[in-house]
Protein backbone atom coordinates (compact mmCIF):
# COMPACT_ATOMS: atom_id res chain seq x y z
CA UNK A 1 0.00 0.00 0.00
CA UNK A 2 1.45 3.34 -1.05
CA UNK A 3 2.26 5.69 1.82
CA UNK A 4 0.43 9.04 1.65
CA UNK A 5 2.44 12.21 1.13
CA UNK A 6 2.27 14.11 4.41
CA UNK A 7 1.87 17.87 4.75
CA UNK A 8 3.49 18.89 8.02
CA UNK A 9 5.22 21.79 9.82
CA UNK A 10 8.91 21.94 9.04
CA UNK A 11 11.70 21.62 11.57
CA UNK A 12 15.28 22.90 11.68
CA UNK A 13 16.59 19.62 10.23
CA UNK A 14 14.51 20.21 7.06
CA UNK A 15 16.37 23.39 6.10
CA UNK A 16 19.09 21.79 3.91
CA UNK A 17 16.42 19.83 2.03
CA UNK A 18 14.34 23.00 1.61
CA UNK A 19 17.38 24.74 0.10
CA UNK A 20 17.86 21.85 -2.31
CA UNK A 21 14.21 22.14 -3.29
CA UNK A 22 14.66 25.90 -3.84
CA UNK A 23 17.60 25.18 -6.10
CA UNK A 24 15.66 22.68 -8.18
CA UNK A 25 12.44 24.69 -8.47
CA UNK A 26 14.01 28.12 -9.04
CA UNK A 27 17.01 26.89 -11.07
CA UNK A 28 19.81 28.24 -8.91
CA UNK A 29 22.50 26.97 -6.58
CA UNK A 30 21.26 27.66 -3.04
CA UNK A 31 24.52 27.15 -1.21
CA UNK A 32 27.27 29.24 0.36
CA UNK A 33 26.34 32.90 0.83
CA UNK A 34 22.85 32.49 -0.62
CA UNK A 35 22.10 29.65 1.79
CA UNK A 36 23.33 31.79 4.68
CA UNK A 37 21.05 34.63 3.54
CA UNK A 38 18.05 32.32 3.45
CA UNK A 39 18.94 30.92 6.87
CA UNK A 40 19.07 34.46 8.28
CA UNK A 41 15.38 35.09 7.58
CA UNK A 42 14.00 31.54 7.72
CA UNK A 43 11.17 31.16 10.27
CA UNK A 44 10.87 27.47 11.01
CA UNK A 45 7.57 27.86 12.85
CA UNK A 46 5.97 29.47 9.76
CA UNK A 47 7.16 26.89 7.24
CA UNK A 48 5.30 23.88 5.86
CA UNK A 49 6.73 20.96 3.89
CA UNK A 50 5.21 18.08 1.96
CA UNK A 51 7.01 14.90 2.95
CA UNK A 52 7.13 11.80 0.74
CA UNK A 53 8.64 9.02 2.86
CA UNK A 54 11.25 11.36 4.34
CA UNK A 55 11.90 13.35 1.15
CA UNK A 56 10.91 17.04 1.15
CA UNK A 57 9.02 17.44 -2.13
CA UNK A 58 7.15 20.70 -1.51
CA UNK A 59 7.45 23.82 0.62
CA UNK A 60 5.72 27.08 1.55
CA UNK A 61 6.57 29.65 4.19
CA UNK A 62 5.56 33.04 5.56
CA UNK A 63 7.78 35.80 6.93
CA UNK A 64 6.72 38.03 9.83
CA UNK A 65 6.94 41.60 8.58
CA UNK A 66 4.89 44.78 8.43
CA UNK A 67 3.67 46.39 5.21
CA UNK A 68 2.80 50.00 4.50
CA UNK A 69 -0.77 50.30 3.21
CA UNK A 70 -2.77 53.48 2.54
CA UNK A 71 -2.59 55.51 5.74
CA UNK A 72 -1.20 52.77 7.97
CA UNK A 73 1.54 50.20 8.62
CA UNK A 74 0.10 46.78 9.42
CA UNK A 75 1.29 43.19 9.94
CA UNK A 76 1.32 41.21 6.69
CA UNK A 77 2.28 37.60 6.10
CA UNK A 78 5.02 37.73 3.46
CA UNK A 79 4.58 34.42 1.63
CA UNK A 80 7.60 32.94 -0.13
CA UNK A 81 9.49 29.79 -1.03
CA UNK A 82 6.47 28.15 -2.69
CA UNK A 83 7.40 25.16 -4.80
CA UNK A 84 6.95 21.48 -5.60
CA UNK A 85 9.59 19.15 -7.06
CA UNK A 86 9.07 18.37 -10.76
CA UNK A 87 8.62 14.67 -9.88
CA UNK A 88 5.59 15.49 -7.73
CA UNK A 89 3.64 17.97 -9.84
CA UNK A 90 -0.02 17.44 -10.77
CA UNK A 91 -0.78 15.70 -7.48
CA UNK A 92 -2.58 18.54 -5.75
CA UNK A 93 0.32 19.32 -3.39
CA UNK A 94 0.32 23.05 -4.12
CA UNK A 95 -3.40 23.19 -3.41
CA UNK A 96 -2.92 21.44 -0.10
CA UNK A 97 -0.09 23.76 0.95
CA UNK A 98 -1.82 27.00 -0.11
CA UNK A 99 -5.15 26.07 1.47
CA UNK A 100 -3.58 24.97 4.75
CA UNK A 101 -1.42 28.07 4.99
CA UNK A 102 -4.42 30.34 4.39
CA UNK A 103 -6.48 28.52 7.01
CA UNK A 104 -3.65 28.68 9.54
CA UNK A 105 -3.11 32.38 8.90
CA UNK A 106 -6.80 33.02 9.46
CA UNK A 107 -6.90 30.91 12.64
CA UNK A 108 -3.81 32.60 14.08
CA UNK A 109 -5.26 36.07 13.58
CA UNK A 110 -1.81 37.68 13.49
CA UNK A 111 -2.23 39.26 10.06
CA UNK A 112 -5.28 40.36 8.10
CA UNK A 113 -3.47 40.28 4.74
CA UNK A 114 -0.83 38.20 2.97
CA UNK A 115 1.45 39.29 0.12
CA UNK A 116 3.78 37.56 -2.32
CA UNK A 117 5.70 37.90 -5.58
CA UNK A 118 4.33 35.53 -8.22
CA UNK A 119 6.74 33.47 -10.29
CA UNK A 120 3.75 32.30 -12.36
CA UNK A 121 0.98 34.89 -12.47
CA UNK A 122 -1.70 32.39 -13.52
CA UNK A 123 -1.36 30.44 -10.26
CA UNK A 124 -2.10 32.75 -7.36
CA UNK A 125 -5.50 34.24 -8.31
CA UNK A 126 -6.82 30.71 -7.74
CA UNK A 127 -6.00 31.23 -4.07
CA UNK A 128 -7.45 34.72 -3.74
CA UNK A 129 -4.33 36.81 -4.50
CA UNK A 130 -4.94 39.91 -6.61
CA UNK A 131 -2.39 41.95 -8.56
CA UNK A 132 -2.13 44.88 -6.13
CA UNK A 133 1.05 46.71 -7.17
CA UNK A 134 2.94 47.13 -10.41
CA UNK A 135 6.43 48.30 -11.32
CA UNK A 136 8.42 49.76 -14.17
CA UNK A 137 11.52 48.08 -15.54
CA UNK A 138 14.00 50.57 -17.02
CA UNK A 139 16.67 50.00 -19.65
CA UNK A 140 18.14 53.49 -19.83
CA UNK A 141 20.41 54.80 -22.59
CA UNK A 142 22.33 56.82 -20.04
CA UNK A 143 24.35 58.92 -22.49
CA UNK A 144 21.18 60.08 -24.25
CA UNK A 145 19.25 61.51 -21.31
CA UNK A 146 19.87 64.69 -19.37
CA UNK A 147 18.67 65.77 -15.96
CA UNK A 148 18.13 69.41 -14.93
CA UNK A 149 21.34 71.22 -14.03
CA UNK A 150 22.37 70.84 -10.38
CA UNK A 151 21.99 73.81 -8.03
CA UNK A 152 24.90 76.24 -7.91
CA UNK A 153 25.31 75.50 -4.21
CA UNK A 154 24.30 71.90 -3.44
CA UNK A 155 22.91 71.32 0.04
CA UNK A 156 24.68 67.99 0.52
CA UNK A 157 27.39 65.60 -0.60
CA UNK A 158 27.71 62.00 -1.69
CA UNK A 159 29.67 59.40 0.26
CA UNK A 160 30.43 56.00 -1.28
CA UNK A 161 31.41 52.92 0.73
CA UNK A 162 30.72 49.23 1.23
CA UNK A 163 26.96 48.73 1.80
CA UNK A 164 27.50 47.30 5.27
CA UNK A 165 29.50 50.37 6.29
CA UNK A 166 26.62 52.66 5.33
CA UNK A 167 23.90 50.53 6.91
CA UNK A 168 23.11 52.98 9.79
CA UNK A 169 22.57 55.83 7.34
CA UNK A 170 20.49 53.73 4.96
CA UNK A 171 18.38 52.35 7.79
CA UNK A 172 17.70 55.85 9.08
CA UNK A 173 16.49 57.10 5.68
CA UNK A 174 14.42 53.98 4.99
CA UNK A 175 12.65 54.18 8.34
CA UNK A 176 11.98 57.91 7.97
CA UNK A 177 10.19 57.31 4.68
CA UNK A 178 8.63 53.87 5.10
CA UNK A 179 5.38 54.95 6.79
CA UNK A 180 4.32 56.89 3.67
CA UNK A 181 5.60 54.53 0.96
CA UNK A 182 2.84 52.08 0.05
CA UNK A 183 4.11 48.54 -0.51
CA UNK A 184 7.32 48.93 1.51
CA UNK A 185 8.08 46.15 3.98
CA UNK A 186 9.68 46.48 7.41
CA UNK A 187 13.35 45.53 7.64
CA UNK A 188 14.92 44.31 10.86
CA UNK A 189 18.63 43.44 11.06
CA UNK A 190 18.05 40.04 9.47
CA UNK A 191 16.15 41.55 6.55
CA UNK A 192 18.73 44.24 5.96
CA UNK A 193 21.26 41.40 5.85
CA UNK A 194 19.10 39.68 3.23
CA UNK A 195 18.69 42.87 1.16
CA UNK A 196 22.42 43.62 1.24
CA UNK A 197 23.47 40.01 0.74
CA UNK A 198 25.65 39.74 -2.33
CA UNK A 199 26.18 36.12 -3.41
CA UNK A 200 28.48 35.81 -6.40
CA UNK A 201 25.96 33.48 -8.05
CA UNK A 202 23.56 36.44 -8.36
CA UNK A 203 26.06 38.79 -10.03
CA UNK A 204 25.97 37.25 -13.52
CA UNK A 205 29.46 38.53 -14.22
CA UNK A 206 28.91 41.96 -12.66
CA UNK A 207 30.84 43.56 -9.80
CA UNK A 208 30.01 43.32 -6.14
CA UNK A 209 27.29 45.67 -4.92
CA UNK A 210 28.15 49.29 -4.12
CA UNK A 211 26.37 51.89 -1.99
CA UNK A 212 26.31 55.67 -1.93
CA UNK A 213 24.65 57.92 0.64
CA UNK A 214 23.59 61.53 0.21
CA UNK A 215 24.28 63.55 3.34
CA UNK A 216 22.67 66.91 4.02
CA UNK A 217 23.31 69.42 6.81
CA UNK A 218 21.09 67.44 9.20
CA UNK A 219 22.16 63.92 8.25
CA UNK A 220 21.48 61.37 5.51
CA UNK A 221 18.65 62.11 3.07
CA UNK A 222 18.99 59.28 0.57
CA UNK A 223 20.99 56.36 -0.76
CA UNK A 224 21.44 54.11 -3.79
CA UNK A 225 22.55 50.49 -4.24
CA UNK A 226 23.99 49.28 -7.56
CA UNK A 227 26.54 47.10 -9.32
CA UNK A 228 28.26 47.34 -12.74
CA UNK A 229 28.53 44.74 -15.48
CA UNK A 230 31.56 45.52 -17.62
CA UNK A 231 31.45 45.35 -21.40
CA UNK A 232 33.34 46.70 -24.40
CA UNK A 233 32.34 46.70 -28.04
CA UNK A 234 33.64 48.16 -31.30
CA UNK A 235 32.67 51.64 -30.09
CA UNK A 236 34.58 51.34 -26.80
CA UNK A 237 33.31 51.06 -23.20
CA UNK A 238 29.76 49.76 -22.89
CA UNK A 239 29.25 48.87 -19.21
CA UNK A 240 25.81 48.47 -17.65
CA UNK A 241 24.96 49.97 -14.25
CA UNK A 242 22.45 47.70 -12.51
CA UNK A 243 20.49 49.70 -9.94
CA UNK A 244 19.02 47.79 -7.01
CA UNK A 245 17.43 50.60 -5.03
CA UNK A 246 17.22 54.40 -4.96
CA UNK A 247 15.67 55.98 -1.86
CA UNK A 248 15.45 59.75 -1.49
CA UNK A 249 13.70 62.04 0.97
CA UNK A 250 13.51 65.10 -1.29
CA UNK A 251 13.81 66.11 -4.97
CA UNK A 252 17.36 67.46 -4.72
CA UNK A 253 18.63 64.23 -3.18
CA UNK A 254 16.78 62.17 -5.80
CA UNK A 255 18.30 64.15 -8.68
CA UNK A 256 21.77 64.06 -7.15
CA UNK A 257 21.68 60.29 -6.80
CA UNK A 258 20.45 59.81 -10.37
CA UNK A 259 23.08 62.19 -11.82
CA UNK A 260 25.65 60.00 -10.11
CA UNK A 261 24.19 56.72 -11.39
CA UNK A 262 23.72 57.97 -14.95
CA UNK A 263 27.24 59.36 -15.08
CA UNK A 264 29.33 56.41 -13.88
CA UNK A 265 32.50 56.19 -15.97
CA UNK A 266 32.70 53.71 -18.86
CA UNK A 267 28.97 52.92 -18.66
CA UNK A 268 26.46 53.42 -21.45
CA UNK A 269 23.28 52.00 -19.91
CA UNK A 270 21.49 51.79 -16.57
CA UNK A 271 18.96 49.08 -15.75
CA UNK A 272 16.37 49.08 -12.97
CA UNK A 273 14.13 46.12 -12.15
CA UNK A 274 12.05 47.68 -9.37
CA UNK A 275 11.11 51.13 -10.59
CA UNK A 276 7.96 52.82 -9.36
CA UNK A 277 5.14 53.40 -11.83
CA UNK A 278 5.32 56.99 -10.54
CA UNK A 279 9.11 57.20 -10.84
CA UNK A 280 10.04 60.93 -10.84
CA UNK A 281 12.76 60.16 -13.39
CA UNK A 282 9.99 59.95 -16.00
CA UNK A 283 9.34 63.67 -15.50
CA UNK A 284 12.94 64.83 -15.12
CA UNK A 285 14.89 63.63 -18.16
CA UNK A 286 14.80 65.45 -21.47
CA UNK A 287 14.24 62.21 -23.46
CA UNK A 288 11.80 59.99 -21.51
CA UNK A 289 11.67 57.40 -24.31
CA UNK A 290 15.37 56.73 -23.76
CA UNK A 291 14.48 55.39 -20.31
CA UNK A 292 13.16 52.25 -22.02
CA UNK A 293 10.38 51.84 -19.47
CA UNK A 294 8.46 48.56 -19.45
CA UNK A 295 5.45 47.62 -17.33
CA UNK A 296 5.43 44.53 -15.06
CA UNK A 297 3.49 43.13 -12.13
CA UNK A 298 4.94 43.31 -8.63
CA UNK A 299 3.13 42.61 -5.36
CA UNK A 300 0.12 40.27 -5.11
CA UNK A 301 -2.14 40.62 -2.09
CA UNK A 302 -4.68 38.35 -0.37
CA UNK A 303 -7.17 39.42 2.31
CA UNK A 304 -7.11 36.90 5.15
CA UNK A 305 -9.66 38.69 7.34
CA UNK A 306 -11.84 40.93 5.16
CA UNK A 307 -13.38 43.19 7.84
CA UNK A 308 -10.12 43.58 9.77
CA UNK A 309 -8.15 44.35 6.58
CA UNK A 310 -10.64 46.90 5.29
CA UNK A 311 -10.76 48.62 8.69
CA UNK A 312 -6.96 48.72 8.96
CA UNK A 313 -6.26 51.01 6.02
CA UNK A 314 -7.39 54.60 5.40
CA UNK A 315 -9.42 55.97 2.49
CA UNK A 316 -8.85 58.98 0.26
CA UNK A 317 -12.42 60.27 0.70
CA UNK A 318 -15.31 59.52 3.00
CA UNK A 319 -16.89 56.17 2.18
CA UNK A 320 -20.00 54.30 3.30
CA UNK A 321 -20.50 51.27 1.09
CA UNK A 322 -21.77 47.70 1.33
CA UNK A 323 -19.49 45.20 -0.41
CA UNK A 324 -20.59 41.67 -1.15
CA UNK A 325 -17.55 39.40 -1.10
CA UNK A 326 -17.13 35.78 -2.22
CA UNK A 327 -14.26 33.69 -0.87
CA UNK A 328 -14.36 29.95 -1.69
CA UNK A 329 -11.38 29.11 0.56
CA UNK A 330 -11.92 31.19 3.70
CA UNK A 331 -15.69 31.05 3.82
CA UNK A 332 -15.90 33.36 6.84
CA UNK A 333 -15.01 36.20 4.45
CA UNK A 334 -18.01 35.49 2.24
CA UNK A 335 -20.90 37.84 2.91
CA UNK A 336 -21.86 41.50 2.92
CA UNK A 337 -19.65 44.00 4.70
CA UNK A 338 -20.44 47.63 5.44
CA UNK A 339 -17.29 49.73 5.13
CA UNK A 340 -17.52 53.18 6.71
CA UNK A 341 -14.53 55.48 6.91
CA UNK A 342 -12.29 58.06 5.36
CA UNK A 343 -8.84 59.65 5.78
CA UNK A 344 -9.04 59.41 9.57
CA UNK A 345 -9.97 55.76 9.99
CA UNK A 346 -12.52 53.10 9.13
CA UNK A 347 -14.80 50.38 10.47
CA UNK A 348 -16.08 47.30 8.69
CA UNK A 349 -18.90 45.12 9.99
CA UNK A 350 -21.18 42.37 8.70
CA UNK A 351 -24.54 43.54 7.39
CA UNK A 352 -27.70 42.27 5.70
CA UNK A 353 -28.23 45.56 3.85
CA UNK A 354 -28.34 45.46 0.04
CA UNK A 355 -24.91 45.49 -1.59
CA UNK A 356 -23.54 48.46 -3.55
CA UNK A 357 -21.02 46.29 -5.31
CA UNK A 358 -20.08 42.63 -5.57
CA UNK A 359 -16.61 41.16 -6.05
CA UNK A 360 -14.36 38.22 -5.26
CA UNK A 361 -11.75 38.32 -2.52
CA UNK A 362 -9.17 38.25 -5.34
CA UNK A 363 -10.41 41.54 -6.78
CA UNK A 364 -10.64 43.09 -3.33
CA UNK A 365 -6.98 42.18 -2.84
CA UNK A 366 -6.12 43.83 -6.16
CA UNK A 367 -7.60 47.20 -5.12
CA UNK A 368 -6.45 47.12 -1.49
CA UNK A 369 -3.21 49.10 -1.92
CA UNK A 370 -4.74 51.62 -4.31
CA UNK A 371 -2.66 50.41 -7.25
CA UNK A 372 -5.57 48.87 -9.14
CA UNK A 373 -8.81 50.73 -9.83
CA UNK A 374 -12.20 49.35 -8.89
CA UNK A 375 -13.59 51.09 -11.97
CA UNK A 376 -11.08 49.27 -14.19
CA UNK A 377 -12.09 45.92 -12.71
CA UNK A 378 -15.74 46.83 -13.18
CA UNK A 379 -15.04 47.67 -16.83
CA UNK A 380 -13.43 44.25 -17.17
CA UNK A 381 -16.56 42.62 -15.75
CA UNK A 382 -14.79 41.37 -12.64
CA UNK A 383 -16.54 43.73 -10.19
CA UNK A 384 -20.30 44.33 -10.36
CA UNK A 385 -21.39 47.84 -9.45
CA UNK A 386 -24.96 47.36 -8.20
CA UNK A 387 -25.83 50.95 -7.21
CA UNK A 388 -24.57 54.47 -7.92
CA UNK A 389 -22.55 54.38 -4.69
CA UNK A 390 -19.10 53.90 -6.25
CA UNK A 391 -16.11 53.75 -3.83
CA UNK A 392 -13.45 53.82 -6.58
CA UNK A 393 -12.00 57.19 -5.53
CA UNK A 394 -12.01 56.27 -1.84
CA UNK A 395 -9.88 53.18 -2.47
CA UNK A 396 -7.16 55.19 -4.28
CA UNK A 397 -4.37 57.03 -2.41
CA UNK A 398 -2.09 60.01 -3.01
CA UNK A 399 0.79 57.59 -3.72
CA UNK A 400 0.66 54.45 -5.82
CA UNK A 401 2.33 51.39 -4.27
CA UNK A 402 6.02 50.96 -5.05
CA UNK A 403 7.47 47.69 -3.64
CA UNK A 404 11.23 47.85 -3.16
CA UNK A 405 12.28 44.21 -2.84
CA UNK A 406 11.58 40.65 -3.91
CA UNK A 407 11.78 38.24 -0.97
Amino acid sequence: MKEEIVLRPSNAEDFPAICRLYGTVFHEDVSGTLKEMEAGVFEVDRSLVTDDAGLVVGHIQAFTRDLTVPGAVIPAAHVSGVGVLPTHRRRGLLNRMMHRQLRELAEAGRESIAVLWASETSIYPRYGYGAAANRLVFNIMSREVRLPAPPAEPSGRLRMAEPGTLLPEMTKVYEQLRADRIGWSSRNDQWWGFVLGDPESHRDGATKRYAVVHEGPDGPTGYALWRVKDDWNSHGPNAEVQVREVVAADPETYQTLWRFLLGIDLSRSVTVRLGSVEEPLLHLVDEPRRLGAGFADALWLRLIDVPAALAARRYATDVDVVIEVTDPILEQNTGRWRLTGGPGGATCTATTDPADLSCSVTDLGAVYLGGTSLAALAAAGRVRQLTANDPTIAFRWHRLPSPTEVY
